[in-house]
């Protein structure tokens, strides 16, 4: 099975090598694209070096998302995506696209809140996000997320299916409500979780980014909930 690995990265240039490479080094996937979301630093250059294929997108996570996406080969059977500030540890790769390997799922979440979290690699905040809007998707599709990781694995033509438009930080949250919705496999795994090794949350980091993360978070929640596609 094919396996593709995005990237989305903005301005991460102190660990970006380093995460191409722990990724490479699980021998799972064929190829490894860094999206450079309009970085102002050397995120691309060092992508590269290690090996990585690098594409550009305009600034918003799901754009970025997106155009991994639709960089991919023809040939990938299978898609996974993870950060790249170093938060994600890609060793726990193999843990999520086995089940998928295996044909018993079409998606899989890796869940940082049943894993072991280094000590501020997460607030209480998207602990509390996470729980709820699993416990939000659980009663109007019935399955519970713990999580909005962006450590997560899908089947290529299950992620097509899904019609994902969320340009921003809405992103993880529609594909994991319109994976329910739709019916797909879904598995969460407990995956470790650490704190970044570089650079700036675009999220946490600032009262600013905290604020717009958490209205887009909303946005779309409210907008699949109840305005449809």
């Amino acid at each position: 099975m094919w396996i593709s690995v995005v990237i989305p990265a903005l301005n991460e240039e102190e660990p970006i090598a380093e995460v191409v490479r722990e990724v490479i080094a699980t021998g799972t996937p064929r190829e490894v694209i860094v999206v450079d979301n309009a970085s102002t630093d050397q995120t691309a250059e060092r992508a590269r070096n290690e090996g990585a294929r690098v594409v550009s997108a305009p600034r918003g996570y799901g754009r970025a998302c997106a155009a991994g996406v639709a960089a991919i080969s023809p040939e990938s059977d299978l898609i996974v995506f993870l950060d790249g500030d170093g938060s994600d540890v890609p060793r726990f790769i193999p843990a999520l696209v086995e089940p998928i390997m295996s044909g018993t799922h079409d998606f899989v979440i890796g869940s940082r809140t049943r894993g072991k979290r280094e000590p501020g690699s997460m607030n209480s905040q998207q602990v509390f996000a996470g729980h709820l809007a699993g416990f939000l998707i659980r009663i109007l599709y019935g399955f519970r997320y713990t999580d909005m990781s962006p450590f997560r694995a899908i089947r290529r033509d299950s992620f097509a299916q899904l019609g994902m438009r969320e340009e921003t930080y809405g992103w993880n949250l529609e594909m994991q409500m319109k994976a329910a919705r739709a019916g797909l496999r879904i598995l969460e795994v407990p995956v470790d979780h650490r704190r970044r090794k570089g650079g700036e949350s675009k999220v946490s980091g600032t009262l600013r980014g905290t604020f717009v993360a958490s209205f887009r978070i909303l946005a779309t929640f409210l907008k699949i909930a109840f305005f449809g596609p």
